[in-house]
């Protein structure tokens, strides 16, 4: 397991995002590194985790529960065949992409020791929107990505250090519980009867995602774990 491309987006302006200024950071290019990766702060004030990374849209983007976005190359090669076209690491807006992680399959909590310092941990699925869509240009992409059940994997840093291309990937920790990313991913967005299971992942949910789970199992009166 390694991690095969280390990706950083600039600010640029565009007239596909909703940000009042225009400008995204989602068109990420691979750097060979070495970059430091360190928790940015609280969503709202922080921004990206690793450092020479943009992320503009504050509001849903970025700050420690989203510090960094993984998505696995071999979904990326499914999407090309898929959709008939080349897509150079990078695309999806993701800052690492992976080579051997079943990334979409990670548990919620679960650790992964890249290079020789730094830790993470799998926090929250992708959630996609329409700067994603207008960055691809396909029509249709944010249903047609939702029903394809393979998000990619936001992560907190919990013990920060510099990564770059070609670092190893080593899961250090795996929880007990069900709820991998695709798991909480379908719950928020296609099967909300399982939203009450997510609460399993404990302190490790991102706590919007804990938040939305609490609030469905209170008004549906369902047991939570």
């Amino acid at each position: 397991m390694k991690l095969l491309s280390l990706n950083l987006g600039r600010a640029k302006a565009v007239d596909y995002t909703a940000q009042p200024d225009g400008v995204t950071g989602i068109d990420k290019q691979p750097v060979e590194g070495p970059v430091r990766v360190s928790a940015p702060g609280p969503k709202g004030t922080g921004a990206s985790g690793v450092a020479g990374d943009s992320v503009c849209d504050t509001r849903h983007h970025g700050g420690n529960d989203q510090a960094v976005y993984a998505f696995a190359r071999e979904d990326l090669d499914e999407w090309e065949r898929a959709l008939g076209r080349t897509l150079p690491s990078g695309s999806f807006g993701e800052n690492l992409t992976t080579e051997g992680v079943d990334v979409c399959g990670a548990k919620i909590g679960e650790r992964w020791r890249i290079g020789r310092d730094l830790l993470l941990e799998v926090s929250a699925s992708r959630i996609p929107c329409k700067t994603f869509q207008g960055h691809l240009g396909e029509k249709g992409w944010v249903k047609r990505f939702t029903q394809q059940r393979r998000p990619g994997a936001y992560l907190r840093v919990i013990e920060p250090g510099e990564i770059r291309a070609g670092d190893t990937i080593e899961v250090v920790h795996r929880p007990a519980h069900e709820v991998t990313v695709s798991f909480e991913f379908r719950a928020l967005m296609t099967e909300r009867e399982l939203l009450p299971r997510v609460l399993a992942a404990g302190d490790a949910l991102h706590g919007e995602v804990a938040a939305t789970a609490r609030t469905y199992a209170e008004k549906n009166g369902a047991r939570t774990a």
